[in-house]
């Protein structure tokens, strides 16, 4: 079989066990499972073609509401964690500290929303990823829905390589979504039992460079409103000195990505040949169908 079917059943059993034991201050654990599970039920009912059905709708919309809120408590972690790691001059204290304080305080606000939330929308959407899990496994055991479903992953996955490697420049304004479109694919391509680890691999390295220059940015755009600070402070120099050296390492990083993957070369305008996606992709996708 091309497709590892209790891969694909793991994301809804994970999401109901979370939904049930969710607590009211959630743990960082716990908001990061929550949003990868999320993210991977979104792709397995892209993949399969559930999510303009009735039922896919109805899971998409709570669910995405639900990530959004814990995607905020996420990004506060985040942010803690790099504002912490900043040696502060004896100078820079006071705005070290003032800015740990706001962001633990944005912590709880999000936690508390997003509880509310999940409390609210919980029992529905358990009962019906239930559903969604009896669906997957109903297309599991027909034979002809295996022949024809299983076209639909490598669909996706070819889709979402041609389009990351027919974007002509990778800059500031669109490093961030084309992150987005790297994460898609490599949640596409987790469903095969026998996928190119090496490309998952690689998928997973650009993505988490590009998340934390984002994160860095982010950490900068809050200090910048927060703290009453001059042009010499040390704090912020050192935050904006991170940001773009972080930004300068995670381009380069889906640059390469690009070039060994998608067909995409230096920075010349793409041709239609070097936008399709590359051999080690098509492969990956076609495992995907057997």
């Amino acid at each position: 079989m091309a497709l590892d079917f209790k891969r694909v059943q793991k994301p809804p059993g994970k999401l109901r066990k979370l939904l049930k034991n969710m607590s009211a201050r959630p743990t960082p654990e716990q908001v990061h499972d929550f949003r990868t599970n999320s993210r991977k039920m979104e792709a397995t009912l892209q993949a399969f073609g559930l999510e303009n059905s009735g039922l896919g709708r109805r899971v998409l919309k709570p669910l995405s509401r639900l990530r959004k809120r814990a995607g905020k408590i996420r990004d506060m972690d985040i942010l803690t964690t790099y504002a912490a790691s900043v040696h502060a001059e004896d100078a820079e204290q006071d705005c070290a500290v003032q800015l740990l304080e706001h962001l633990g305080a944005r912590r709880h606000k999000y936690a508390r929303k997003f509880h509310s939330a999940s409390r609210q929308d919980g029992t529905k959407l358990r009962r019906r990823l239930k559903q969604v899990q009896r669906e997957l496994g109903r297309k599991e055991e027909s034979i002809e829905d295996k022949k024809t479903l299983l076209a639909d992953p490598s669909s996706s996955a070819l889709k979402l390589a041609s389009e990351l490697g027919s974007i002509p420049r990778l800059d500031h304004s669109n490093l961030h979504p084309f992150r987005l479109q790297v994460k898609e694919l490599q949640n596409v391509l987790r469903l095969a039992d026998a996928a190119d680890q090496d490309l998952i691999a690689a998928l997973a390295t650009v993505k988490g460079a590009i998340g934390e220059w984002h994160d860095w940015e982010e950490l900068v755009n809050i200090a910048d409103k927060v703290l009453d600070h001059g042009a010499q402070c040390k704090l912020m120099q050192h935050l904006k000195s991170t940001t773009r050296d972080k930004f300068e390492s995670a381009l380069s990083q889906a640059e390469k990505l690009r070039k060994r993957y998608f067909g995409v070369f230096g920075k010349k305008k793409p041709s239609r040949r070097s936008a399709e996606p590359a051999e080690p992709v098509v492969r990956s996708a076609m495992k995907l169908v057997g």
